[in-house]
């Protein structure tokens, strides 16, 4: 069999795998949601044992700790050593494949934390299978937006509850800005700005290489890595540090801009934008590296408002995210809250306790799932977040305009 021939066949499979069967299911997942919020214990599983899901599934297991009545019930990697780890540190049955996991009748709700790529595909089979999903951002790849409007259409229609791993939209600084500017407290919303900006590509870089003699094999499911990404032969950056490439990953656009668009999403019911243009590439990192690393997105809303999400990896001199309106504004600093009428008074800052939104948006979820309400960072936030990140990494790569057209939701260029 021909490297072309092979590489369909196994494309083919990929996608039927993720197309478990729907049919003649969705009375027992209604049903099975009931039984759910009456269980006396859910049963959590984690897709991807690496950095992030096992970060996570740290979280997990401090709220069950601390009280919630859950038990850690599966875990699925395509590395056998970490899947092997993460079960002898957290528990739960070992899965080699998501197809399996998602068998196990223990399982309620899914964590998703495998590379970008497979986002959208691995909460696609849990949501077919009638599980809630946590799904680390982003929701898909860059280049996916097609999968991303079939996620969210399947989440809808089957009642999931979903949430987007932005963990800043459980922060209560937030829910605060949102409720003073529904009151009018700045007036109209007219302006955004928004930024992350650190100093070194050791998010990408950095990630930890667990084997350096690793190789594909019944360890390591390089096929399963790739998915529907474009074929290409082993390499070991490109499986442990996947964040590299253009393949699995975009940059920041995808890696960090989804934790500072979606609380300004939540805050503003922001939906789809009309427009969006980015600039961006590689300045200060080059080598193997493929994604920018500094990276300057405009949007603009058909609610009146314009949104800029600035940032680089080449310098640490952050600023502070700000929503200007008519009549006053809302700055964000230093996990605090700052709301200014015009004119300015003596102490905008609302004071804020000490909250740790991480674990707390881990914790929101395990509580949605049993009371059957959607979270704030819910599919919907998902879709309107994500659709502005692939049409600013789109119009990176064209040079043109990305436009939304509202009535076909369409990505269309100028």
């Amino acid at each position: 069999m021909s490297k072309s021939t092979s590489s369909s066949a196994r494309r083919r499979d990929f996608l039927a795998a993720t197309a478990l069967a729907a049919a003649g299911v969705a009375g027992g997942i209604a049903q099975a949601q009931e039984e759910r919020a009456k269980k006396a214990r859910l049963g959590i599983a984690l897709i991807g044992a690496g950095n992030r899901g096992t970060s996570l599934f740290r979280d997990v297991q401090r709220a069950q700790r601390e009280g919630t009545a859950i038990d850690m019930v599966a875990v699925c990697d395509a590395y056998r050593p970490r899947l092997e780890k993460a079960v002898e540190r957290y528990g739960g049955k070992p899965y080699r494949t998501p197809e399996e996991l998602l068998k196990d009748p223990n399982v309620d709700a899914v964590f998703v934390a495998t590379p970008d790529r497979l986002h959208a595909y691995h909460a696609l089979q849990a949501i077919r299978t009638g599980k809630d999903v946590y799904c680390e951002k982003p929701l898909t790849h860059w280049s996916q937006f097609d999968k991303l409007k079939e996620m969210v259409k399947e989440a809808r229609a089957h009642k999931t509850i979903f949430q987007m791993g932005t963990q800043r939209v459980s922060d209560p600084m937030y829910h605060i800005a949102k409720a003073r500017i529904e009151r009018g407290g700045i007036g109209k919303p007219i302006h955004v700005i928004t930024g992350l900006f650190r100093k070194g590509d050791f998010g990408e870089r950095g990630m930890p290489i667990d084997d350096p003699k690793a190789q594909a094999g019944p360890d390591l499911n390089w096929e399963a890595f790739l998915g529907d990404a474009p074929q290409r032969p082993f390499d070991v950056s490109r499986f442990f540090r996947w964040r590299l490439y253009m393949d699995y990953s975009g940059g920041p656009v995808t890696d960090l801009y989804p934790h500072l668009l979606a609380p300004i999403v939540y805050t503003l019911g922001l939906g789809f934008p009309k427009r969006v243009m980015a600039i961006g590439a590689q300045y200060a990192f080059h080598g193997e590296r493929e994604v920018p690393d500094t990276f300057d997105m405009l949007a603009e809303y058909p609610e009146g408002i314009t949104l800029s999400v600035l940032g680089s990896q080449a310098n640490g001199s952050n600023i502070d995210p700000m929503i200007r309106g008519t009549a006053g504004a809302v700055t964000f600093r230093e996990s605090n809250v700052y709301v200014d009428p015009e004119p300015p008074t003596q102490n905008p800052r609302v004071d804020l306790p000490s909250f740790n939104f991480v674990y707390e948006h881990v914790r929101n979820f395990l509580g949605f799932v049993r009371t059957r309400q959607q979270p704030d960072a819910n599919v919907e936030v998902g879709y309107h977040t994500q659709t502005a990140l692939i049409m600013a990494m789109q119009s990176h790569i064209t040079g043109k305009v990305a436009r939304f057209d509202q009535d076909s939701e369409q990505i269309k260029f100028d």
